[in-house]
């Protein structure tokens, strides 16, 4: 990389080097563990197409903090790091140095919460959290609106820390009932900030395709260790220790359970656990690149609200590719293998779930 941001952009070089990152991403395609099956690389390729498209949105085209909009993250068709099929994801760029203010309309959805994250996905992988709120700790008026500031320094009411290396801002809603239920509505804008965005500038530009090149590099290369590390363990669901997912992103109120399946055609994965008290919990099926499955068209995924428990409350889950006609079916939507995740939210305890391969 050679000459000012000018120089690239006038030369193309900015955009021959962004190209070139892409094309080194697909590397993950041949890890000695990945799936070399048609439909698994065929999955693989379209996922690095999605995050290609999804870094692109939020580096090129919602990067600019004094100018943040909340939008979709991760949605039916941009899946990452075990996406929950449950959730309304949204996100905002900020900066640590400046404040917010973020107008929110609670809606009936069963849970929402609110981070301030320090996103490194470019540079090591991480997304550490700065700041959280949920709505157990949040003020809302009898209408269900609220207004939350997001700063460095403490505000009175609703305040949501930063730290100077804050870069992102992500809300998470989580229905149990997908019928019934409705997501809130949020707006955030900067406090004090300018009156218009400038014009496009080279340098931000130039900056921007960087990030979002190594954006892809970096994601699909920590999901892939990811995977590849639950794979020592298949067909369980161990406690692999929670900071390597705080690390990345997740929320501090989960309890994470990840795991790495693999049935044969006329087998079941079952998992028994004991229920513990909280007030969400879910489990889903995801591919070997930790996108959860086609939830759109398929039963990939059970949560609190429409799992039937056992006579004794306990929870019998059962991952085949046909109904086997007991306990709370998982539809494999084609897949013979990939990752899965069980979260406790919130919960007084964290059983870790007994699991078995059988025979149908």
């Amino acid at each position: 990389m050679a000459g000012t941001a000018d120089d690239r952009i006038i030369s193309g070089e900015a955009w021959q080097d962004f190209c070139t990152t892409i094309a080194n991403a697909g590397n993950i395609l041949f890890r000695e563990q990945a799936p070399a099956t048609v439909f698994d690389r065929a999955e693989g390729i379209r996922y690095l197409s999605r995050l290609t498209r999804a870094f692109l949105e939020a580096s090129v085209e919602y990067a600019d903090p004094d100018f943040p909009a909340l939008r979709r993250l991760a949605h039916e068709t941009v899946k990452i790091g075990a996406d929950n099929p449950d959730n309304v994801y949204l996100s905002a760029t900020v900066a640590g140095d400046r404040d917010y203010l973020i107008r929110g309309q609670r809606g009936s959805i069963a849970y929402f919460s609110i981070g301030s994250k320090a996103n490194r996905y470019a540079v090591d992988g991480t997304m550490s959290s700065t700041g959280e709120l949920n709505d157990r700790s949040l003020d809302i008026r009898p209408d269900g609106s609220f207004e939350i500031i997001a700063s460095a320094t403490p505000k009175p009411g609703n305040w949501l820390p930063l730290a100077p290396d804050s870069t992102l801002l992500v809300v998470r809603q989580s229905y149990l009932d997908h019928e019934n239920e409705k997501p809130g509505h949020y707006t955030i804008e900067r406090i004090g900030g300018p009156a218009t965005p400038p014009p496009l500038r080279a340098a931000d530009l130039n900056e921007a395709l960087q990030k979002a090149a190594m954006g892809v590099m970096g994601t699909a290369f920590i999901f892939a260790q990811w995977t590849e590390l639950f794979m020592t363990r298949p067909n369980e669901l161990p406690d692999w220790g929670q900071e390597m997912f705080l690390r990345a992103g997740g929320d501090p109120d989960i309890f994470y359970l990840h795991g790495y399946w693999n049935i044969g055609p006329d087998q079941a994965w079952v998992i028994e656990t004991e229920v513990p008290d909280c007030p969400y919990w879910n489990f889903q099926l995801n591919n070997w690149w930790m996108e959860s499955l086609e939830y759109r068209h398929h039963r990939v995924w059970i949560n609190k609200h429409g799992a039937k428990l056992n006579a004794d409350g306990s929870l019998t889950l059962v991952i085949a590719h046909r109904d086997p006609g007991f306990g709370n079916w998982i539809d494999t939507a084609g897949h013979d293998r990939g990752t899965a995740l069980l979260r406790w939210l919130g919960a007084s305890s964290h059983p870790l779930p007994r699991c078995r391969v059988i025979d149908l």
